[in-house]
């Protein structure tokens, strides 16, 4: 039997949840909270297998219900049930433990068994937030790769540059020529594909590739 705490603000939708759910012969609804502080206290005192649980609720959110949680005991599965289908909200929830992640569109059935497949120790992402993710990977890896194409001393010209120094202040800085300056600058245009200055800040800020200046 798969014990399972539903956790959202909206009453009308977690009577839905729970009439359906507890149609199944291997799932029993022990518990709900209309809160993220209500569910951590049902989480510790029941000890539930499964967590389905919205994102937006008053007090804490679904997020960080997740990640406390994970915290009081590893072992619970958490199930995400949300409207939100930003990749940000779903490599949020991942990062934090949850053991899947649905949009609140998924037709009932689906549900049923994502709350089993994440019982049995596997994972479940929404069918049309799959791709989303891939795509967000390959995002990270191309901005890791553009990160490791630079030398050292070319970073170290980026972080100059995003500080607005200019070629003649770099070489100071760096102790190199102006000349020498101006060679890592084209390289770094080519490698980041850009074609001044403010793009190179723009790119090197939007992509972590340096700290920024009051971090230093």
């Amino acid at each position: 039997m798969i014990r399972l705490i539903i956790v959202d603000d909206h009453a009308v939708l977690r009577d839905g949840l729970k009439t359906i759910l507890e149609s199944e012969q291997d799932i029993q609804v022990i518990g709900e909270a209309e809160s993220g502080d209500l569910a951590l206290n049902l989480v510790a005192t029941l000890k539930p297998d499964v967590v389905l649980t919205d994102i937006n609720m008053p007090g804490m959110t679904g997020i960080e219900v997740t990640k406390a949680i994970k915290q009081i005991d590893s072992n619970v599965k958490v199930l995400i049930l949300t409207m939100h289908s930003h990749e940000e909200y779903l490599m949020a929830a991942i990062k934090e433990g949850a053991d899947g992640y649905l949009l609140k569109d998924a037709p009932s059935n689906h549900v049923i068994e994502a709350i089993r497949t994440v019982h049995a120790g596997e994972s479940v992402i929404h069918p049309s937030l799959t791709k989303k993710l891939m795509n967000y990977h390959q995002q990270q890896l191309r901005e890791e790769k553009t990160e490791n194409m630079l030398t050292e001393r070319e970073r170290d010209v980026l972080i100059c540059l995003v500080e607005g120094l200019t070629n003649k202040e770099i070489g100071e800085r760096l102790f190199v020529s102006e000349k020498t300056v101006k060679i890592h600058v084209s390289n770094i245009f080519k490698k980041l594909n850009v074609k001044s200055r403010s793009q190179v800040v723009i790119h090197a800020m939007q992509n972590g590739l340096v700290p920024f200046p009051e971090q230093r």
